[in-house]
């Protein structure tokens, strides 16, 4: 983290404006993970449910010397075990010139400050299980795996079988 020094690494709230940027870090993700193919979110749908009066999620900006280097995309979260609101941090990401450099732990650290700030007392995420580099990086940070935990999803036409049946 000593070479953070060098740069002028400042971490903002997301705004509207952003959308081409979040949207450029989700395909980041999907890029290191060789799944391009698998992001079929369009910079319109990060607009449209980002932001307005019920935003589905906040967004830290990472910046360094003004240009974009990295994004920590997160939602709120409850435990109802705990009775504790807390947060989902869906996606963190680093561009690759800036990896290495501490701009990941500095948006973590942002993000569950902010986290913190507005009451929530967790945070959960989960990691492609291929990604080796991002299980390590979370460990240090303090993270546990849960393995007691899995997660499962319900997408696509399995979902809208469901949701309106016929």
């Amino acid at each position: 983290m000593a070479q953070l020094a060098q740069f002028d690494l400042r971490i903002r709230v997301g705004r509207e404006s952003d959308a081409d940027l979040i949207h450029r870090g989700l395909k980041l993700i999907a890029a290191h993970l060789s799944l391009e193919d698998k992001v079929t979110a369009t910079v319109e749908d990060i607009r449209r449910h980002g932001f307005g009066s019920r935003p589905a999620f906040a967004t830290l900006i990472a910046e360094v010397s003004g240009q974009f280097a990295g994004l920590c995309l997160y939602f709120d979260s409850f435990s109802t075990w705990s009775g504790r609101p807390g947060a989902y941090i869906q996606d963190l990401v680093v561009d690759p010139q800036f990896r290495g450099l501490g701009v990941g732990e500095t948006l973590m650290r942002a993000a569950i400050a902010r986290i913190w700030a507005a009451g929530g007392r967790y945070v959960r995420l989960s990691v492609d299980a291929s990604n080796t580099g991002a299980h390590r990086f979370y460990e240090k940070m303090g993270l546990e795996w849960c393995q007691e935990e899995r997660i499962y999803a319900l997408r696509g036409d399995a979902f809208a079988s469901i949701a309106s049946p016929s």
